[in-house]
């Protein structure tokens, strides 16, 4: 990667639903001059209706995200974070790309007994505020990563 790049971040879980599809949103709303945000699953499923509300609240929009595979996107990445357990645990084989799981709670599985919207909202606020707090500071957290040769955790 040339230094005046960006570099190409993706973030994978398994339904590109949610938490991939929050971070991506995060990435892209504060840090788009620095990072190239992707999000995909390896079993994409829809975008979570949820997630969407719980991060206009916040201010950013991903109504317009679509889930989809990492295939879907072309080209290569430079870091891979894994967002969820499974997707850790299957994540495909993505050429130069390093591979750092950085786990977050699943809001639709928090969300389950929920009586209402309102009432699971309170999981995806919490996820989503959690995903911002690590995305934060992603630009130096990515180059720390590519720095270094053993391909550490962030």
């Amino acid at each position: 990667m040339a230094p005046a790049e960006r570099p190409r971040v993706l973030f994978l879980c398994t339904g590109n639903s949610c938490r991939s599809q929050m971070a991506e949103g995060w990435a892209r709303a504060l840090h788009a001059g620095a990072i190239d945000a992707c999000s995909a699953g390896t079993e994409p499923h829809g975008l979570n209706p949820l997630a969407v509300r719980a991060m206009r609240e916040a201010g950013v929009d991903i109504s317009k995200h679509a889930s989809k595979r990492p295939e879907d996107l072309g080209g290569t990445f430079d870091v891979v974070f894994t967002v969820c357990d499974a997707a850790h645990e299957s994540c495909p084989v993505l050429p130069g790309a390093r591979i750092v799981h950085a786990g977050f709670d699943d809001p639709p599985r928090l969300a389950r007994g929920a009586k209402n919207d309102e009432e699971a909202l309170v999981h995806y606020r919490r996820v989503r505020d959690e995903l911002r707090a690590f995305v934060t500071d992603l630009p130096e957290r990515v180059r720390r990563i590519l720095d270094d040769r053993d391909g550490a955790k962030a």
